[in-house]
């Protein structure tokens, strides 16, 4: 009876105790005809491949990937998958399952030109449609058609061939285009233009203008301005005008921030409607000079006890095993008061235990601490549109003493700082996070950036030194949302790699509003 009981107890005993929330994902893939790295979203368990104009995306050949450590896939990715319709998906599992997708994106460069064209070519990829203007004078029964690709390089074929040809546009002409398995009929139209020259887009910033025209190719094309309510036109100097068949653009500088001007395309003898513009007001960044910091308890800040916090640093996931490595210096790059930005990459722990941890300094928040990685904030809000960033740096350069798994190869390399600053039209701050199992870092090529520059540095730069970084806009008339300005003593400090002792000075920054 004593034994039945036992048995009975123990049949009614539960194994309770919950697996372990491991969240799995992609760490690395690549595939053939891949450009740069994998965008990898653990947040929303999406991998995206950019793919040269000629990889079949019916056919995408992966050649390695790696996933988190001990988790499964449930099938073998390596090989041949189908892109080019829904995102391809995979379960990724370790005690409970991820689906991820995979999606590529492919850029295809497209172009089509014809003699004594009007303006640019709009080409409609969905409609697969192309409309390019001529003067309001030309013969549509005798057009030249100078260049045109609309299919992938190399791997297309265009039937009927129409490049350096001349063709009946009275009607539409119809081609079709061939690669790897797809078909494509595209509908091609030559329209007289209704004006002979045109002021298509100005974008005002602080200090710059773009300007944008339309005329025939060929022809004297320009831009004229003037202060609102003066009367002289000040023709914009032909260094500043690029040209592009019938297309040309402008990049007018001098300008006054906060103030109304009128501007206008013009061909020849002849000028289209004028515009109004007004620049926008310089705006500020707080702490450019690094002078304000204090201490709370051992993490160093960079702004003013009792104010908002701009700048961030890691100095609170780095004093969890030491002291902060993100300090104000007294060795100012002109020698007078204040204090420098100290960034020191350090080994933090006890012994072999602990983790490198490198000296930055960031426009965002240090949100927490998830175990022996971090979770950041990137971007404060900001409007403008500066065209560089300027200030003084220094560095001191060691060479690589730790690496993460995916950087072993970097061993014994010289280390290497960064600064950069990028303007985003981000919705909210991003966030950033450096554990491996669900990793999310910035990415320079996401369609939300609207521009980016950067210094990167390989060896040692013993003295101050200015640095002059100019932003290259993606576009001119987005405005931005946020600003992103990161200074790091190792470029690869994410990843847990970098030299102990490398050490990052910088000083008194500033935004510039005019090349």
């Amino acid at each position: 009876m004593a034994m039945l009981a036992a048995v009975m107890l123990s049949s009614c005993l539960k194994n309770d105790i919950p697996y372990p929330l491991v969240q799995c994902a992609f760490l690395s893939i690549e595939a053939e005809h891949q450009l740069g790295k994998a965008t990898i979203d653990t947040k929303n368990q999406v991998v995206t491949l950019n793919l040269d104009e000629t990889a079949n995306l019916a056919d995408v050949r992966i050649t390695s990937y790696t996933i988190t450590e001990e988790a499964s896939i449930s099938n073998d990715i390596r090989g041949g998958i189908n892109l080019s319709g829904e995102p391809y998906s995979v379960v990724l599992s370790l005690y409970q399952d991820y689906t991820w997708l995979i999606r590529a994106n492919q850029e295809i460069e497209r172009y089509f030109t014809v003699a004594g064209q009007v303006g640019a070519t709009i080409i409609d990829v969905p409609a697969r449609r192309v409309v390019a203007y001529v003067p309001k004078s030309a013969d549509l029964t005798k057009v030249t058609v100078t260049s045109m690709k609309l299919g992938p390089a190399e791997v297309s074929t265009t039937t009927p061939s129409l490049e350096g040809t001349t063709v009946d546009f009275s009607s539409a002409v119809h081609v079709k285009i061939t690669y790897h398995t797809t078909v494509e009929d595209w509908t091609i139209y030559v329209v007289r233009s209704a004006q002979d020259v045109q002021l298509t887009q100005a974008d005002a910033w602080t200090r710059v203008a773009w300007l944008y025209g339309s005329a025939e190719a060929g022809k004297k094309n320009g831009f004229e301005y003037r202060l609102q309510g003066t009367e002289a036109w000040t023709a914009v100097p032909e260094s500043m005008v690029s040209h592009n068949g019938g297309s040309f653009t402008a990049r007018l500088t001098g300008l006054s921030p906060e103030t109304s001007y009128e501007v206008r395309a013009v061909s020849g003898e002849i000028s289209s409607a004028a515009m109004v513009i007004t620049t926008e007001s310089e705006l500020t960044v707080p702490n450019l000079n690094f002078d304000d910091w204090w201490l709370d308890g051992k993490i160093w800040c960079p702004w003013v006890e009792g104010k908002d916090a701009y700048w961030g640093t890691g100095n609170k996931g780095a004093t969890t095993l030491g002291n902060s490595n993100s300090v104000p210096g007294d060795d100012t790059w002109n020698g007078g008061k204040g204090h420098c930005a100290e960034l020191n990459t350090k080994f933090v722990g006890i012994g072999i235990v602990g983790k490198l941890a490198a000296g930055n300094l960031f426009t965002g928040d240090y949100v927490r601490t998830d175990g022996t990685n971090g979770i950041l904030n990137f971007g404060r809000p900001f409007t403008g549109r500066p065209t560089r960033l300027r200030g003084h740096y220094k560095y001191k350069c060691e060479n690589i003493s730790h690496t993460s798994s995916e950087f072993t190869d970097y061993k014994g390399r010289p280390d290497t700082c960064s600064i950069y600053i990028t303007l985003t039209d981000w919705d909210s701050p991003y966030e950033i996070r450096t554990n491996p199992n669900n990793r999310q870092l910035f990415d320079a090529n996401s369609p939300n950036v609207i521009a980016i520059g950067k210094l990167e540095k390989g060896v040692s730069v013993d003295q101050w030194t200015d640095f002059d970084i100019e932003l290259e806009y993606r576009a001119t008339n987005r405005r931005p949302k946020y600003i992103l300005i990161v200074c790091s003593a190792s470029k690869l400090g994410d990843y847990f790699t970098g030299g102990d002792g490398s050490t990052l000075w910088v000083d008194d920054f500033s935004l510039e509003w005019d090349y």
